[in-house]
């Protein structure tokens, strides 16, 4: 894919079911987006200041989902200047989950949108400066082709830089909720490189000619009063939600409550720790 435009992406029952899942899963981020700023700040940072980004840069963000972090990148780019000024393209292979960062990101001059297919890009060779993608690759079935996609876009000296998650273990919500749901199927993607150097090694397979991949480790303290468990439940458990029945919903938050209490110190506090991996990558 080292030249030319996209190619349209061919018919995929694995792809079909992820936009399905995706769609129904739209409100949901939107919802929570607001509320979750915070830490998805605690994220963004260190993605961005990978990028290295410049005033006058396009930048493409991939499986922008509720707009992070395109929208904080935006910001930070100052009005438009003409075709001059820097950009972020914000897009989603799924338009439904773009909702929540149209809304939130209204009025915002150097912002705008895009429905896309990480694998068929609708952008020209050589048109972006930057790429950022934050827990999307994963669940993308070709992300090989996906990882190409993103080199054929990228100008020579370009930049892509992406957040995956490491190992679910590490990941005490998913592990927690996994835990109290009883094994829930579409979870597995979301470690589908959470071993050491596979983000790597699928970006040099693509042609990228410098690859880093470093751990993104945090940890807090959450309240176990308050239900702060509730916004991952919600986004990223959809699937297993919509197949359980209604009158059964309280039962299981019940039960999370009771999971938590059995991980919560003394002082009421229960410690959450995330891991990620941040891969750059530079053309």
């Amino acid at each position: 894919m080292s030249g030319g435009g996209p190619t349209a992406a061919p018919f995929d029952p694995v792809r079909e079911r992820e936009i399905r899942r995706w769609h129904d899963s739209g409100q949901a981020w939107d919802r929570w987006a607001d509320s979750m700023a915070d830490p998805a700040d605690r994220l963004n940072r260190p993605l961005l200041a990978a990028l290295a980004l410049q005033p006058h840069h396009v930048l493409l963000d991939l499986a922008s989902g509720a707009g992070e972090p395109a929208i904080t990148a935006a910001k930070s780019m100052g009005p438009a200047q003409g075709s001059e000024g820097g950009r972020v393209l914000a897009s989603d292979l799924v338009p439904a989950m773009l909702a929540g960062a149209r809304r939130r990101g209204a009025g915002i001059d150097a912002l705008s949108f895009l429905a896309a297919d990480m694998t068929a890009l609708p952008l020209g060779s050589a048109s972006v400066d930057r790429i950022s993608c934050r827990f999307g690759l994963m669940f993308v079935p070709d992300a090989l082709g996906a990882a190409a996609e993103m080199r054929r876009v990228l100008r020579p000296g370009g930049i892509a830089a992406l957040l995956c998650w490491g190992p679910q273990a590490d990941n005490t919500l998913f592990r927690l909720l996994d835990d109290v749901l009883g094994g829930v199927p579409e979870l597995a993607a979301l470690f589908r490189f959470a071993e050491e150097g596979t983000l790597g090694r699928l970006f040099l397979d693509a042609g990228f000619s410098g690859v880093s991949e470093t751990s993104l480790e945090q940890s807090v303290l959450a309240d176990a009063a308050k239900p702060f468990w509730r916004p991952t439940l919600d986004m990223a458990f959809t699937p297993a939600l919509a197949r359980l029945p209604a009158q059964d919903r309280a039962t299981l938050e019940d039960r999370i409550t009771a999971a938590v209490a059995h991980e919560t110190g003394a002082d009421g506090k229960m410690p959450v720790h995330l891991h990620a991996r941040l891969l750059v990558a530079h053309k």
